[in-house]
């Protein structure tokens, strides 16, 4: 069985620098912390390379005075000394940066998941949430590793290199600096070479990865629809045939990886090689001393162990960068729906709501709404009909704003919604939509979260007025009842009902129902159309039906046909005009009349 790999969205290239840059102020907000652990960083390397020059001291001290009567005691304190500066001001170094570090992680996290709820709706009806969290999680982690990184490891390194390089030119020939200038340049440009080259296998691990983990998390939500048709195993072998493809990735990975640590072994050895050769020579000659032999294999590995080190690091950070990348793209994806500069508050006197010859189309090729006009009186129930596709539910969309109309104009009280900030219209609005998602949490949880805080009166009260009271006093742990995700532990018309209660505490001026009953029983419906006279009362409301018995009492009506408004009027009004709407009803009647017969058989 084979299968195709998603295509990805081609996206602005950056460079890396960029996206360092873009990642520059979450980690500068404790610029103070960064400078004061940047100078212990200093201080710790300082004490480290002027080891080796202690050393040399000591040694050439005991050769010439070989007498344990003449110790250099001083020389020896100072020794231990640095030794204990060196670690004193690395763990300081690290007890500075740790709030730094994970601030910027935290405020990093925090910034990805509001621009994630500031992106369209469209955004979040293609999004894969699988590949999503994968990418937000390596992303975050990134910043850390680079941060890491590049503190503990790439500058200290940079830092030792300079200072072994002064000492090198300053007490030594030439050729000792010029040998660790050629070993040192040669093993940064092998390794950027290498790793730059093999970078394409990380890049189809991380793709390969996200897209079996969307995969996996995809057939987990949709756990009932896979046992429906019996799809375990092709579940398995789509999952099985990614991580197939990605352990190819890996393994091509690692064995490159193991190519680019023997080339470095092998430059380090030659370079630290031909120095040892230089400085034996020297102390034959007399040129250096047996100190001098010792001082310089010191530093040499104190240079080259780290700068091994750096290697690993390296593609580390490339990785990082990489798996940054991503996350950058996330949060350059356009919002589409800002809010005006100028934008003001929400006023709302009588809620009254036009619809002013409004058109709107989803992309060019797909129209959807063509200059439609409707009002819904302050305090009136409106309803939207017609068949599938018409653009009923857009009309919904439209007021609250998941999307701006093409052309023509939304208002409230006279307000155009894009005029108005997307907070304080989305106050004055509740809705119940056709399929609701409730949170893996308890009763209580789902129906305060329209207003965190609410006390449990008023939470019951609400209950009360959706019809779902008595039914959750009944349960054993009734309003701390856990509804499992996404609320599958209740029916769908409890679900309708708690999602009535939710509305119901959140206080709106305006009330949408989106198809809140096309699904459900006729027992569970007759009990949502209790509830909705209830909260309706005094309430502007936009009700978007699919059963015409649901909406018999609306005001107004309005019947859709291909994105236009081709009748209107109360419900008897439209059976008098015997049009679309007369025959919708006609046809629902025949329905309800079968499955009354077929329940009556049965």
């Amino acid at each position: 069985m084979q299968f195709r790999a998603r295509t990805e969205a081609p996206h602005k290239q950056r460079t890396d620098f960029k996206n360092l840059l873009q990642m520059f102020p979450y980690v500068w907000d404790y610029r103070w912390r960064v400078l004061i652990a940047l100078t212990c960083l200093i201080i710790a390397k300082v004490a480290t390379v002027a080891v080796p020059l202690i050393l040399k001291r000591i040694v050439d001290s005991l050769d010439i005075e070989a007498s344990l009567l003449i110790l250099p005691l001083g020389l020896l304190l100072a020794y231990g000394a640095l030794r204990l500066t060196t670690a004193l001001f690395n763990e300081l170094r690290d007890v500075l940066f740790a709030r730094v570090r994970y601030r910027a992680i935290q405020k990093l996290s925090t910034r990805v998941l509001d621009h994630l709820h500031n992106l369209p709706l469209r955004f979040h009806l293609e999004r894969q949430t699988g590949s999503i969290t994968r990418d937000l999680e390596r992303g975050t982690q990134s910043l850390s590793s680079i941060i890491n990184y590049m503190v503990f490891i790439i500058l200290p390194t940079f830092v030792e290199l300079g200072l072994v390089a002064v000492i090198l030119l300053g007490a030594y020939a030439i050729k000792f600096s010029l040998v660790t200038l050629i070993t040192v340049v040669g093993y940064i440009l092998f390794t950027l070479l290498v790793t730059n080259w093999r970078m394409k296998y990380r890049h189809e691990m991380n793709r390969l990865d996200s897209q079996a983990n969307s995969i996996a998390v995809d057939s987990l939500l949709n756990y009932e629809t896979v046992k429906y048709f019996n799809n375990e195993q092709y579940e398995l072998s789509r999952y099985g045939a990614t991580l197939s493809q990605w352990e190819n990735a890996a393994v091509k990975s690692i064995t490159t990886m193991s190519m680019l640590n023997f080339g470095q072994a092998i430059i380090i050895a030659i370079g630290v090689t031909i120095i040892m050769i230089f400085a034996a020579q020297g102390v034959t000659t007399g040129t250096m001393t047996l100190g001098d032999l010792v001082l310089v294999n010191a530093l040499m590995l104190q240079l080259f162990v780290p700068l091994n080190t750096l290697g690993i690091v390296y593609r580390q950070i490339t990785y990082s960068l990489a798996d940054m990348d991503m996350l950058v793209k996330l949060l350059e994806k356009d919002t589409e729906i800002k809010d005006a500069d100028n934008a003001a508050s929400l006023k709302i006197s009588a809620a009254n709501i036009e619809f002013d010859d409004v058109s709107f189309a989803y992309n060019q090729e797909r129209e959807i709404l063509r200059n439609v006009s409707l009002r819904i009186p302050s305090g009136h129930k409106v309803a939207v009909v017609g068949p599938s596709g018409a653009g009923k539910s857009t009309i919904a969309r439209l007021l609250f704003r998941f999307y701006d109309v093409t052309s023509g104009a939304v208002r409230i009280d006279g307000q155009d919604v894009r005029e108005c900030t997307q907070q304080s219209l989305h106050e004055n609005i509740a809705v119940v939509p056709q399929d609701t998602v409730l949170f893996n949490e308890s009763i209580f949880f789902n129906i305060q979260y329209a207003k965190p805080g609410a006390s449990q009166e008023e939470i019951e009260h609400a209950a009360r007025l959706a019809n779902i009271h008595d039914f959750i006093e009944q349960l054993p742990q009734q309003y701390e009842t856990i509804v499992g995700e996404r609320g599958l532990k209740l029916s769908g018309g409890e679900k309708q009902r708690i999602a009535i209660a939710r509305a119901v505490l959140k206080g709106p001026r305006i009330l949408i129902f989106d198809e809140a009953t096309s699904s459900l029983d006729s027992q569970s419906e007759s009990m949502i159309l209790n509830a909705m006279k209830e909260v309706t009362k005094g309430v502007t409301t936009l009700v978007i039906a699919h059963r015409l018995s649901t909406i018999v009492d609306a005001d107004s009506i309005y019947v859709f046909d291909q994105g236009r408004v081709v009748e209107s009027g109360n419900h008897y009004e439209l059976l008098q005009q015997q049009g679309i709407y007369a025959n919708m009803w006609a046809l629902q009647q025949e329905e309800r009349a079968a499955e009354k017969a077929a329940e009556k058989v049965i």
